[in-house]
């Protein structure tokens, strides 16, 4: 039996088509088909919703439209922000103005009245004087107590010798005066060409200062009360 081959090859006893294949014996081998994967299909688009207001796009499960806030539970816009939601801010307050004195006292370290005290605290060095500027119109002289509350104007806290409330200053913007309170060591008063006073003021009774009066208290608390220069009135002392 004879037998020929179809283009495809296969062997067939027909001479017309295949046997196999059913290609014409004598026409020409096809290649074979490519499969071609069909494309994927396209994931589904997000759901959204549209904001009636501004027409932005938002997810169907969101509340409010993060553009302008709408509301697509209520179909509303939020409340306007008013001053009540914000923390109030601390009323201004201005600045307390700055007392200027035009008076000071000048407190000093005496030697030479403390030679006469015959004080066992042993006395401090000499140096400049601490000045401490008037801007009441009566001032304290004394050491400080926070139990007795006693907050001297006039600090000689670290003179033991001097009372808690030693002398009250005073003045009428042009005089000065000087009274002491009942003070253990007593006030004295002296002019400063002179010599160191011996016998304190009365105590109760105002002493009216002169331009060169001093004030002695303690064992070596020298005061001496004089105008302010224009720097010390000006804070720059």
């Amino acid at each position: 039996m004879t037998t020929v081959s179809c283009p495809s090859g296969h062997p067939s006893v027909s001479t017309d088509y295949c046997d196999v294949c059913g290609l014409p014996i004598g026409a020409a081998a096809t290649p074979a088909a490519v499969s071609i994967p069909a494309p994927a299909a396209a994931a589904p688009a997000p759901a959204t919703q549209t904001c009636p207001n501004c027409s932005e796009s938002a997810a169907t499960d969101a509340l409010f439209c993060e553009n302008c806030g709408y509301d697509f539970t209520t179909g509303t816009m939020p409340r306007p922000a008013s001053s009540l939601d914000l923390p109030s801010a601390p009323p201004s307050v201005p600045p307390a103005p700055v007392a200027t004195a035009d008076w000071v006292v000048e407190r000093w370290v005496d030697p030479d009245w403390y030679a006469v005290q015959q004080s066992d605290d042993p006395c401090p060095s000499p140096g400049l004087p601490v000045v401490i500027p008037l801007t009441e119109k009566s001032v304290l002289i004394g050491r400080p107590s926070r139990s007795r509350n006693i907050h001297p104007e006039i600090d000689c806290g670290d003179d033991t010798g001097v009372s808690r409330r030693q002398a009250q200053l005073s003045t009428d913007g042009t005089r000065w005066w000087v009274e002491d309170l009942q003070s253990s060591n007593g006030t004295y008063v002296a002019p400063a060409a002179g010599p160191l006073p011996d016998d304190p003021i009365v105590p109760g009774q105002r002493r009216e200062l002169n331009p060169d009066d001093r004030i002695y208290v303690g064992a070596w608390t020298r005061l001496v009360v004089r105008k302010a220069t224009p720097e010390e009135k000006s804070g720059h002392a």
